[in-house]
């Protein structure tokens, strides 16, 4: 049996026969500092694995083909397989962002402790909450849309957009093509939704907690989460579902809200694009203004699902 310690910011885990003292707290390293190193290091080991391993998986499949290879047809050839992309990406997101984060949490708690840390915890209103976070996802897109176009006032180099654009036609190519629904839906929403969340939600988040404190973890945790993307043109309303996701963690002391609303999110997203191209891969610009009526139903809509949330809220003592 465990008994979390009060205590600011820290805390000894108990045992009945011994005192657990976290690694980085015998070390001196604050919570905080190494989740930072850990989001640069999974980052860069994520990009590495997922892009070596989509240039052998293109290359055992283009065998006997590759005689003309060079670099100047090499972003067509992945236009060509973009499918193996994918796979090559979702394999390094569940290696290093999910598996690997949850072996890295092991250096601030133990491993009883582990699932508490990372907040896989079920709760008896949560079903409640899961409903709630479902629709308040739907109903804050025109809110994201605005954002999005609030965003498209911020420069953004030519390189980096036309690389976005890049990225957008092989995405619009891979989603409208036969029989990629389901696959798609695995590869762009499910993936993310269970590994961006252990790391984000569940381990930068309380990492940051213990260090500084929720308010500041939720708006921090949520900025990192929308420039790991690397999507200058998009970081606004990509920071700000990480702050919303990150909320939603906070309010239900569990890591599944986050991840149905992570999920949905990314899930429309796909369905829109597959069903609705021309709605889903227009190009934002100052020029495209969401209606603003639209946009205030949401704002009224998603707060009001937002107080429904803080009605809710789970106040047990955490790890």
């Amino acid at each position: 049996m465990t008994h979390p310690t009060a205590g600011q910011g820290e805390r000894t885990i108990t045992t009945d026969s011994h005192i657990y003292t976290p690694w980085v707290k015998r070390n001196g390293f604050s919570h905080a500092g190494m989740a930072l190193l850990w989001i640069v290091a999974a980052f860069l080991l994520f990009q590495i694995f997922a892009n070596v391993l989509g240039i052998i998986l293109i290359l055992i499949r283009s065998a006997g083909s590759m005689e003309n290879f060079d670099a100047a047809n090499a972003m067509e050839l992945v236009a060509q397989n973009i499918d193996l992309i994918f796979v090559a990406n979702s394999s390094g997101q569940i290696l290093f962002l999910g598996l690997a984060t949850w072996l890295f949490c092991r250096l601030h708690t133990n491993r009883q402790n582990r699932p508490s840390f990372l907040r896989f915890r079920l709760y008896e209103n949560t079903a409640k909450i899961l409903g709630l976070v479902f629709v308040l996802m739907l109903v804050v897109q025109p809110v994201i849309w605005f954002l999005g176009w609030l965003n498209s006032f911020v420069p953004v180099p030519e390189t980096m957009e036309a690389m976005q654009m890049q990225q957008m036609e092989m995405i619009q190519s891979y989603l409208t093509s036969d029989g990629m629904v389901l696959i798609a839906l695995f590869n762009i929403a499910l993936v993310p939704a269970i590994c961006e969340e252990i790391l984000f939600r569940g381990y930068v988040l309380r990492s940051f907690e213990k260090s500084w404190g929720i308010m500041w973890a939720i708006v921090i945790s949520g900025i990192i989460f929308g420039m790991f993307h690397l999507q200058l043109a998009n970081v606004l309303p990509l920071a700000s579902i990480g702050i919303l996701l990150a909320f939603m963690t906070w309010i239900s002391q569990s890591l599944y809200p986050a991840m149905l609303a992570h999920f949905v999110n990314n899930g429309a997203s796909v369905l829109v694009g597959k069903y609705y191209p021309e709605t889903a891969f227009s190009e934002l610009s100052p020029e495209t203004m969401p209606p603003l009526w639209l946009v205030a139903v949401s704002v009224v809509v998603s707060g009001y699902l937002i107080y429904l949330l803080l009605e809710n809220r789970i106040t047990e003592p955490v790890n």
